[in-house]
C-alpha cells in the first residue's frame, strides 16, 4: 500500500472530514469543498484496501449519518459533484485534468458514503437523507429536486456520453461502482426485492430512454478490456519543469490529509492480478448482470433485460421491432473474442448463458461461426477443472452446452473440428481428436466425478441431456471416448448391483427386526435404473443413426459385451437392449468366423465391413432423443442471489461486512 497504517489511522481526526460530519452546514459554494476534493491518489480496486480504508473512516461515516438531517451536508456534496459533471464531457476534451480529477474524488466520497448509508437503512430513509437541506427564510414548501434521480441520471449521462480516455478511465470507474452501490440495497435483505425506490428511478423517467446506450457502453467496457492506465495518470506529479500551473493550483489546496494519503497511489506498484486485468470492464460486466437481472415491475418489464434479449449485430440491417424501444446494434465479432477470452470468470460465463438462451440473435450468430471451438474449449475446461470451480459457473458451462447441442448443426459441425495436443486433458494424451469426441469426454468426466462426490441429480439430468442431444449425430468417435462411454456404464452397472444387494441385505435384516427403518433403497435403485436407461438411449441412437461412422464404439461394445447381459431381461430396459443385443451378437458371429487371435486392426475392419452389410431396418426405431433447456420457474430466485456473490466475491468488488449481509450465506458463493 502506498499509505503506512499510521497515516491511514490520522483520518478520523482530519479536518476537512470532520467538517464535512460535523454539526456545521456547509454550502455548496463554499470554498471548503476544493479544498476537500484536492487529494491524489488512485481508487482502490480490491476489497482489502477498502476493508482498511471503511474501519477507519466508520466513525466520520455515522456521524455524517447522525448530523445530516440537520445541516444537509450529503446533499451539498452531491450538488457540488452535479454542478462539476456539467462540464466534463468538455473538459476531457480540452484535457482539463484539475476538473476532471475533483469530480472524481467528489464521487469518490459519495460512493463511499452511500456505500455505509445503504448498508445502516432502508431505502426509504435513504431518500430522506437526500432530501436533507439547509433552509433559508423564506425557502419553506418550495418543491426541493429530487436528489437521488438527479445522481442516478447524472452518473448514467457520464458512463455513456463522457470519452474512456486515460484521465477519465477512474472517474467512469467510479460511476460504475457507484450505480452497483446504489443498488447493493438487495444485499441487505434476505427476499429478493420486487418493489424498490432505485429500481423505480432506474426503470422509468429520465433514466429509461438511455437504457439501451447504458447496456451498449456496459458491453463495450467488457468487450475493450481497457486496463487501468498507470498511477498517477489522473493527479498531478511534481516532477516536470517544478510541477507546472495547475499543480500548483492542487498542490496549494492539498494540505492536512491529502499530502499522507496515497492509499494504492502514485509510485506504488499495482499487484500482477491487476496487472492482468481490467476493473472497468469488470465492474462494468458485474453491473449489467445486476441490471439484467432486475426483477420486472408491476407496470412495465425490466427494460435492461429487453435490451439484452433483443439487441442486434452491426452487421444486421433488418429494421428494428417497434415493440421494443430499448433495441440498439453491436459488433457481434468483437463481443464473441471477447466471451471466448474471458471465460475463466463465473461472470462472462453467466454473460454467454444470458445471451444464448435469451438472445436469439446472438444464439443464431455463435452457432453459424466457423470457429466454435474458440468459445465450446474454454467452457470444457471449466467442466474438466470441475473440483476448482464453485457449482453455479459449473452449472452454467453445463447449461451453455446443452443450449448449443440443442441444434443438430453444432452436433455435426463439432466432429469435423480436429484439435491437436490438448495440454490441460490429463488423464490421457490427446496429439488428435475431434472436438465433438472431446466434449464427450469431459461430460462424462463431469457425470463419473458427480457419482463420486456431490452425488447432484440436476448435474447429471444436464450432463445425459447434453450426450443425448448429440448421440445421433456422433461421428468417428476417437477409441478412448468409445471407451469412456462403455466405462461410464460399467460404473452405472457395478453401483446398480450394490444397490440392489444393499436392498436384498436391508430387507431380510427387517424380517428379523422391527425396530430399525429401511433406508430407502427403492428410491436409488430408481434413480441408478433412470440414469442406466438414458445411457442405453444414447448408445442405441448412435448406434441407430451412425453406425458405420463409429467402429471404436462398437469395438468398444463388443469388448465389454459382458456388462450388458444382466439388462438384456431387465423389465426396465428390454425394449432398448433389442438394438444393442443384435449388434452385439451380428458382430460377434463375424468375428468368430474371422477366427481368432485377430489383431485391432484386423478386428477394426471386419466392424467396418459389417456396419455397411447389417440391414438398417432390423433395428428398431426409437423416437429422437432432443432435451431443450427450460429456466426454472422464478429464476430469479436463483440468479439475483448469484449475481450478488459475483459481486461481493470480485477481486475489484467493494467490499462489505459480511455480518451485514443477508440475501446468502458466505459459503454460497
Amino acid at each position: 500500500m502506498g499509505a503506512n497504517s499510521s497515516s491511514i489511522s490520522e483520518l478520523p481526526e482530519n479536518e476537512y472530514l470532520k467538517k464535512l460530519s460535523g454539526a456545521e452546514q456547509i454550502s455548496e459554494n463554499d470554498p471548503f469543498w476544493n479544498q476537500l476534493l484536492s487529494f491524489s491518489f488512485t481508487t482502490p480496486t480490491n476489497s482489502a484496501d477498502l476493508k482498511l480504508l471503511e474501519e477507519v473512516t466508520i466513525s466520520i461515516c455515522k456521524s455524517l449519518v447522525e448530523k445530516n438531517p440537520r445541516t444537509g451536508n450529503l446533499g451539498s456534496l452531491i450538488k457540488v459533484f452535479l454542478s462539476r459533471t456539467k462540464e466534463l464531457k468538455i473538459s476531457a476534451e480540452c484535457q482539463n485534468h484539475l476538473f476532471i480529477w475533483q469530480a472524481h474524488n467528489a464521487l469518490f466520497i459519495i460512493c463511499c458514503l452511500l456505500k455505509v448509508f445503504i448498508s445502516r437503512m432502508s431505502e426509504e430513509e435513504l431518500q430522506l437523507h437526500f432530501t436533507y437541506e439547509e433552509k433559508t427564510p423564506g425557502s419553506y414548501g418550495t418543491e426541493c429536486e429530487d436528489l437521488i434521480e438527479e445522481l442516478l441520471f447524472c452518473l448514467i449521462q457520464l458512463i455513456v456520453e463522457i470519452p474512456l480516455l486515460d484521465i477519465t478511465y477512474s472517474i467512469s470507474l467510479e460511476a460504475v461502482t457507484t450505480l452497483l452501490v446504489f443498488l447493493s440495497c438487495q444485499l441487505f435483505h434476505k427476499e429478493i426485492l420486487r418493489e424498490s425506490i432505485i429500481h423505480k428511478y432506474l426503470m422509468h423517467g429520465r433514466c429509461l430512454p438511455y437504457t439501451s446506450r447504458l447496456v451498449k457502453t456496459l458491453l463495450y467496457n467488457f468487450i475493450r478490456q481497457e486496463r487501468s492506465p498507470p498511477p498517477g495518470t489522473h493527479v498531478f506529479q511534481q516532477q516536470t519543469d517544478g510541477g507546472g500551473l495547475l499543480y500548483g493550483i492542487a498542490s496549494g489546496v492539498a494540505t492536512g490529509l491529502w499530502t499522507v494519503f496515497t492509499l494504492g497511489g502514485v509510485g506504488s506498484k499495482p499487484t500482477p492480478q491487476l496487472e492482468q486485468c481490467s476493473p472497468l470492464a469488470n465492474q462494468s460486466l458485474l453491473l449489467l448482470l445486476v441490471l439484467a437481472n432486475l426483477t420486472d415491475a408491476p407496470d412495465t418489464p425490466n427494460p435492461y433485460r429487453q435490451a439484452i434479449m433483443s439487441f442486434k449485430n452491426t452487421q444486421d440491417n433488418t429494421a428494428f421491432s417497434s415493440s421494443n424501444p430499448h433495441a440498439f446494434q453491436i459488433n457481434f465479432n468483437s463481443l464473441y473474442t471477447a466471451l471466448c477470452e474471458q471465460q475463466k470468470s463465473d461472470q462472462a460465463t453467466l454473460l454467454l448463458y444470458m445471451l444464448l438462451h435469451q438472445n436469439s440473435n446472438v444464439r443464431t450468430y455463435v452457432l453459424a461461426r466457423t470457429d466454435i471451438e474458440n468459445l465450446v474449449l474454454p467452457i470444457l475446461e471449466i467442466l474438466y477443472h470441475v473440483e476448482e470451480r464453485n457449482s453455479h459457473h459449473v452449472y452454467m458451462a453445463l447449461i451453455i452446452l446443452l443450449i448449443l447441442t440443442e441444434d443438430d448443426g453444432f452436433n455435426r459441425s463439432i466432429h469435423e473440428v480436429i484439435l491437436k495436443n490438448i495440454t490441460w486433458y490429463a488423464e490421457r494424451v490427446l496429439t488428435e481428436i475431434s472436438l465433438g469426441s472431446l466434449l464427450i469426454l469431459v461430460v462424462i468426466r463431469t457425470i463419473q466425478y458427480n457419482m463420486t462426490r456431490t452425488r447432484d441429480k440436476y448435474l447429471h439430468t444436464n450432463c445425459l441431456a447434453a450426450l443425448a442431444n448429440m448421440s445421433a449425430q456422433f461421428r468417428s468417435l476417437h477409441q478412448y471416448a468409445a471407451q469412456r462411454i462403455i466405462s461410464l456404464f460399467s460404473l452405472l452397472s457395478k453401483k446398480h448391483n450394490k444397490v440392489l444387494e444393499q436392498a436384498t441385505q436391508s430387507l431380510r435384516g427387517s424380517l428379523s427386526s422391527s425396530d430399525s427403518p429401511l433406508p430407502d433403497y427403492a428410491q436409488d435403485l430408481n434413480v441408478i435404473e433412470e440414469v442406466i436407461r438414458m445411457m442405453l438411449e444414447i448408445i442405441n441412437s448412435c448406434l441407430t443413426n451412425s453406425l458405420h461412422h463409429n467402429p471404436n464404439l462398437v469395438y468398444a461394445l463388443l469388448y465389454k459385451r459382458d456388462l450388458f447381459e444382466q439388462f438384456r431381461t431387465h423389465p426396465s430396459f428390454q425394449d432398448i437392449m433389442q438394438n444393442v443385443d443384435l449388434v452385439i451378437s451380428f458382430f460377434s458371429s463375424r468375428l468368430e468366423q474371422a477366427g481368432a487371435e485377430l489383431s485391432v486392426e484386423r478386428v477394426l475392419e471386419i466392424i467396418k465391413q459389417g456396419a455397411v452389410a447389417l440391414p438398417k431396418d432390423r433395428l428398431r426405431k426409437f423416437p429422437e432423443l432432443k432435451f431443450k433447456y427450460v429456466e426454472e420457474e422464478q429464476p430469479e430466485e436463483f440468479f439475483i442471489p448469484y449475481v450478488w456473490s459475483l459481486v461481493y466475491n470480485s477481486a475489484v468488488a467493494l467490499y462489505w461486512n459480511p455480518r451485514d449481509i443477508q440475501l446468502f450465506t458466505m459459503d454460497s458463493g
